[in-house]
């Protein structure tokens, strides 16, 4: 058998969504990696108004999530497994907008990915309880940002973003091998 070549940081580049789901407010980061390179290439926030249709509010938020796919050509998409104790009724909505950003994926070819808090915390902090604001001071450096990045949920889709930059060639490995 012919020894096959291992990936290397240098050939690999990986364009990736991070999306902090919210029905209210939905935030997305796009970040290009090209090993341990790291360029953020838009980030914001979707805001839909309570006074609109449920689904009309769903659908804003999946047509921007649709064109930010296309127009990034976007790869990976990366969500956060969210775990609700207390308000049962923003976990439908978080929920709904988590189902129609997996669905905006699927029919573009991209594939999904979701991680704990915990996870994200660990990967851009190196604490799985750091706060809000070291994980805005660690974006903003590892993308050489002037200034931390805003709304919150902005910084939570680049934080995801970055966390599958820094975790998927691991989880590809694991796939092949395991």
């Amino acid at each position: 058998m012919r020894n096959q070549p291992y990936p290397t940081a240098r050939n690999s580049k990986k364009i990736i969504l991070g999306v902090d789901p919210g029905i209210a407010n939905t935030g997305y980061g796009v970040v290009e990696s090209h090993g341990n390179r790291l360029i953020p290439r838009n980030f914001g926030n979707i805001r839909t108004s309570p006074r609109t249709a449920p689904e009309v509010r769903l659908k804003e938020i999946y047509d921007v999530i649709t064109r930010l796919i296309t127009e990034f050509a976007i790869e990976s998409v990366v969500l956060e497994n969210i775990f609700f104790s207390k308000n049962t009724s923003s976990a439908f909505g978080v929920s709904e907008v988590k189902g129609i950003v997996k669905l905006a994926a699927a029919n573009a070819g991209c594939s999904v990915t979701v991680y704990t808090p915990t996870q994200v915390k660990q990967a851009i902090v190196g604490y799985g309880k750091a706060t809000k604001a070291q994980m805005q001071k660690m974006v903003q450096a590892l993308l050489k940002l002037k200034e931390p990045p805003r709304p919150d949920h902005a910084a939570d889709a680049l934080a995801l973003a970055l966390c599958h930059a820094r975790s998927y060639k691991v989880l590809e490995l694991r796939k092949k091998y395991f």
